[in-house]
């Protein structure tokens, strides 16, 4: 068994990161299933709506990525200085914070969801099956920040694994009942959020029996206090997972803004794909990210600045691999995952091929912000985090999605995305060689 006090050579980091990506991946790809099978059982207009909306969903669930990376951050420092009592304590207090949250944020969700739709452009059909699919995703806010939360806690926790195997369960749920609902009992677009909202039941509900009883990892949930300065650290040290992923949410809205103007109902579906796609590759720096962030919140806390060096080093390097063949998958499968979605309207399917080749150079850089922002937040810097997730996800792509399509219309919209990823690199680079001497890594 791996501890996070070992020394990481590149297998143990692989073997270890490892479930972390899988996990993410798996969540990633039953996340795609309901686009699949409402684009093709369901058509072109219901297949827009989720595209549409679910950058609004997405924001209300990416709290549990906050309470998730910022409480495992802490949490694995707590057990690197070996208080392990405080450690169990820190961690239930999130989760029932979390979930307190997620009741919150589902309610709010009832409240402004038409309106907001409505703020973005849709209207007629579109705004209907937006609130329709919205509706009933809803009530499971709660467990879907559950899910998302445990899947980093998991790891801190030394059980990527088990998180994995829930994860799995989570997303076998889903592509069961949406090949019921949709293809079986041909329920539409109903069916497929109705999937989706049992599989985030499933996802959320099974971690919290797991830790809610004795058992063989070092964290359980336990009778706690109050403590709000350990959560304002939480919350502050996983603003940057927060931000990235409120700012990814905003700029899909501001996306289908654009390519509603430039192109209409076509432009929205044509980037679901490349989102459900984007969201497959990028679940692999994710994964890793998280899955190595606490082993290097471990290492900083235990003051080993050697093994940190290491870590970091590796780092780049397996992050460097994985670019180069997500680059090279995207190009290769641009066709067939264009083909597997739209294939059923040549307009929309030469769209969306010419888009996904632009869009796959993305990968050969976004993985490296990805890391810098993990790292900082396994250190406990979420202001350096949240300034790279910040100035990559809001600032350059909401930039140059407003300013690219001034001068090459459509194409500007694709190669708007490649060009903020660049300048996040760039900036990334200049945080790690800034702080390497405050850190030691």
């Amino acid at each position: 068994m791996i501890q996070l006090s070992d020394h990481f050579d590149y297998k143990r980091l692989l073997r270890y990161t490892c479930p972390s990506v899988v996990m993410l991946v798996f969540t990633s790809i039953y996340g795609v299933v309901d686009g699949f099978f409402v684009s093709n059982y369901a058509g072109k207009t219901p297949f827009a709506a989720v595209n549409f909306i679910m950058p609004l969903l997405m924001i209300l669930g990416c709290v549990g990525f906050m309470f998730g990376t910022g409480g495992g951050a802490l949490i694995a420092i707590t057990m690197g200085a070996g208080r392990m009592k405080k450690a169990n304590e820190l961690f239930s207090q999130i989760v029932f914070v979390s979930a307190g949250c997620g009741i919150l944020l589902a309610v709010l969700g009832f409240l402004f969801l038409r309106p907001a739709a409505s703020l973005m452009g849709a209207d007629g059909q579109l705004l209907e099956d937006c609130l329709t699919y919205g509706h009933i995703i809803l009530p499971a806010i709660p467990f879907y920040i559950l899910q998302y939360e445990f899947q980093c806690l998991f790891a801190t926790a030394g059980k990527p694994k088990l998180g994995l195997y829930v994860t799995a369960a989570a997303g076998v749920t889903n592509i069961l009942l949406d090949a019921l609902f949709v293809a079986g009992f041909r329920w539409g677009l109903e069916g497929a959020a109705a999937a989706t909202s049992i599989s985030q039941f499933v996802g959320g509900i099974i971690p919290v029996f797991y830790f809610g009883r004795k058992n063989d990892s070092p964290l359980r949930l336990v009778r706690c206090g109050f403590d709000g300065g350990a959560l304002l650290k939480v919350c502050i040290n996983g603003s940057s997972e927060l931000m990235s992923n409120i700012s990814m949410s905003l700029v899909s809205m501001m996306y289908n803004v654009q390519l509603m103007k430039y192109v209409g109902e076509n432009g929205v579906a044509a980037y679901g794909v490349l989102m459900y796609v984007g969201m497959i590759f990028s679940a692999v720096f994710i994964g890793y990210s998280v899955g190595a962030a606490p082993v290097v919140g471990y290492h900083y806390g235990a003051q080993n600045s050697e093994e940190l060096k290491g870590l970091l080093k590796k780092s780049i390097v397996l992050v460097g691999i994985f670019a180069v063949c997500m680059f090279a998958s995207g190009q290769l499968l641009s066709a067939p995952l264009s083909r597997m979605f739209v294939g059923y309207d040549k307009e929309l399917f030469d769209m969306t091929v010419h888009a996904f080749t632009v869009f796959s150079f993305s990968f050969l850089f976004s993985g490296f912000a990805i890391l810098g922002s993990s790292f900082f937040t396994a250190l406990g810097d979420g202001l350096v985090s949240a300034l790279i997730s910040f100035l990559r996800t809001l600032v350059f792509q909401c930039l140059s999605v407003l300013i690219f399509p001034l001068f090459w219309q459509l194409d500007g919209i694709w190669f708007s995305i490649v060009a903020a990823e660049i300048m996040a690199v760039v900036v990334t680079v200049l945080f790690l060689f800034g702080k390497r001497k405050k850190y030691h890594y």
